[in-house]
């Protein structure tokens, strides 16, 4: 049975240097819940959907289509081994640490039932310079990317309380093929996959409706 393993926030947030803002969120930690979890409202404005969760920059994180981060303690112990390190669960900066169930491969607009509110899977994970001064990994980036396992961002349909122990459930799988790991790919190293992201209608974030526009108008125009 797919469960919630872990439940992660960062209670504040922590100054470090190699951010544009100077602090960052991304220390999130285990805790006991139940939390409460809202669609926060518009990227740039407002932060985690998960109470007492902190972002510690908005314009890049955040908002209702980046409202829970969820990463598979799987894909956790699979990178355990790659590095050699103990990996805590909300060390990949994580809302939710998951068991039994894949991000992946997980379609976007699929909708899952986490304890009384249901998530909807929006977006992947991109890779950034804070994820990897964090972990202190040299050329992580680049590996996290060729490796593809992003864990999923999700939108709040419906808001609840969840906590660990909480049972998953998958209530809808879109008909389309437009997983968690396409999605990253036409973000990161397959720029020819954007246009498939179209197929899962507004289960896309906005922005990257609009990138996935312009690049077709530029493609016109050369």
């Amino acid at each position: 049975m797919p469960v919630v393993l872990s439940l992660n926030i960062a209670s504040k947030t922590i100054p470090v240097d190699y951010t544009r803002t100077g602090v960052t969120g991304i220390d999130k930690r285990p805790v006991d819940g139940p939390l409460e979890v809202r669609p926060p409202g518009k990227k740039g404005s407002s932060g985690s959907g998960v109470a007492g969760d902190t972002i510690g920059d908005l314009t890049a994180h955040g908002g209702d289509y980046q409202a829970v981060y969820g990463y598979a303690r799987e894909d956790l112990d699979y990178w355990q081994g790659e590095l050699g390190l103990d990996l805590r669960n909300g060390q990949f900066g994580e809302n939710l640490t998951t068991q039994g169930i894949d991000h992946t491969h997980a379609r976007i607009g699929e909708q899952w039932r986490v304890g009384t509110a249901t998530l909807e899977v929006s977006a992947a994970r991109i890779p950034c310079r804070t994820f990897a001064e964090f972990l202190g990994q040299r050329g992580w980036v680049k590996r996290f990317t060729q490796v593809a396992r992003p864990g999923a961002y999700f939108r709040v349909l419906e808001a609840g309380r969840f906590a660990p122990g909480d049972e998953i459930t998958v209530l809808r799988r879109p008909d389309h093929d437009v997983t968690v790991e396409l999605f990253f790919r036409a973000l990161t190293t397959e720029a020819e996959l954007l246009p498939r992201l179209l197929e899962a209608g507004d289960s896309v974030p906005p922005q990257v409706i609009e990138l996935v526009h312009k690049r077709s108008v530029i493609e016109l125009d050369s």
